[in-house]
């Protein structure tokens, strides 16, 4: 057995000579990492989006003998669960598919548990806001979703403070945001706008607000009415969906979603739209990134994966991307073009959120939920 485990150690030293460290898979293209990643035999990522799926079947497909493993988990579970294993000395992960990036920075990044990667095939079709501090793939949202055939003259809602109204008691809803941390992050931005939500409030009640004293500002305000009528905190997005966007529903309930959940539209019954003129905005942009975990057991494989999940070089993004090219996803790939049914990137009316503001603000929006729940 030792004579065997050594020659399995210098074959791995011949087929290697310049490979001392991860990081110097950085620089190598598909095509030298592929038969690095053979010889790992497999990739594990821990993936925000269910569509992984479509991607394990594709990525085995282009590239035979590795053996992608796919889970599908929430980011505040992925943070949680490679802090654990980490701490424990557990390194079992090779590729995060994440967001929340306010905390993934902080905890993740900061306390190098991750590490950036970004591939040299695609990095000159990136901004570089988008290959830093993490690469981002995407861009997702948390957006109001209406139900479009019980409302077809479009979104019965145009200010977010209609919601705080007796018209909408019980009938907004949203994901947990103590379970889902994309959510916090959308309240804690609607709190860092407050002047904006002030003007909104004028806007739609004639005179100025009156902000509690115990409150900082009109966003903050905006989240205690929101939940003193009564909003509706659901465990998971497809409990929001199908209640949102049932097609025999008659009068059916809004709700902070994902815009990209309209795919699955015509398979699952549902009638879900994006309410896009809503002042002061519908929701937030939010980045979608991979990174690679530290000591990421397969290190050629991790980076292969993420190089193939930026997709190839045609208008869709090929069989790597096309499971995110759909209405309410946006590449930050040039190259990739928007699906022709989302609402162009720049006509949304989303905030786009600042990683490191929304990190500094959003403990203090969890301690205030906390009470109003």
């Amino acid at each position: 057995m030792l004579k065997k485990l050594t020659s399995a150690a210098l074959a791995a030293c011949f087929a290697l000579p310049s490979l001392t460290m991860a990081s110097d898979l950085d620089g190598l293209t598909p095509q030298q990492l592929l038969p690095l990643a053979q010889k790992e035999g497999s990739v594990t990522v821990f993936s925000l989006s269910s569509r992984i799926a479509k991607i394990e079947k594709a990525f085995e497909e282009t590239y035979p003998g590795i053996d992608l493993i796919g889970l599908d988990m929430s980011s505040t579970k992925q943070i949680a669960r490679v802090e654990a294993e980490q701490q424990a000395g557990v390194h079992a992960v090779d590729v995060l598919y994440i967001a929340d990036t306010p905390v993934v920075f902080t905890k993740l990044l900061e306390g190098k548990r991750i590490v950036n990667y970004v591939p040299p095939r695609v990095a000159n079709e990136l901004e570089d806001r988008y290959k830093a501090p993490l690469l981002t793939q995407r861009l997702s949202t948390k957006v109001l979703m209406y139900n479009e055939k019980a409302f077809p003259d479009g979104s019965p809602v145009s200010n977010l403070w209609q919601l705080t109204q007796p018209e909408w008691q019980g009938r907004v809803l949203m994901v947990d945001p103590s379970q889902r941390g994309e959510l916090l992050d959308l309240l804690t931005e609607i709190a860092l706008h407050p002047d904006e939500m002030a003007a909104a409030y004028k806007a739609h009640f004639g005179k100025d607000i009156e902000v509690e004293s115990d409150l900082q500002g009109a966003g903050e305000q905006f989240i205690k009415d929101l939940f003193a009528n009564d909003l509706i905190l659901v465990p998971n997005s497809d409990v929001l969906n199908k209640s949102v966007g049932d097609v025999n529903a008659k009068n059916p309930p809004v709700g902070f979603g994902t815009y990209s959940d309209r795919r699955d539209n015509e398979k699952e019954g549902w009638a879900l739209q994006i309410a896009n003129n809503v002042e002061p905005a519908n929701g937030i942009l939010f980045p979608a990134v991979l990174t690679v975990a530290d000591k990421a057991p397969h290190p050629a494989a991790a980076r292969l994966l993420i190089d193939f999940m930026f997709g190839d070089d045609t208008p869709t993004g090929g069989a790597g991307f096309e499971p995110f090219n759909v209405p309410g996803d946006y590449a930050t790939r040039k190259t990739i073009a928007h699906h022709p049914d989302s609402v162009k990137l720049d006509d949304l009316k989303a905030w786009t959120i600042d990683p490191a503001k929304t990190a500094a603000a959003r403990g203090r929006i969890a301690d205030l939920i906390i009470t109003l729940q």
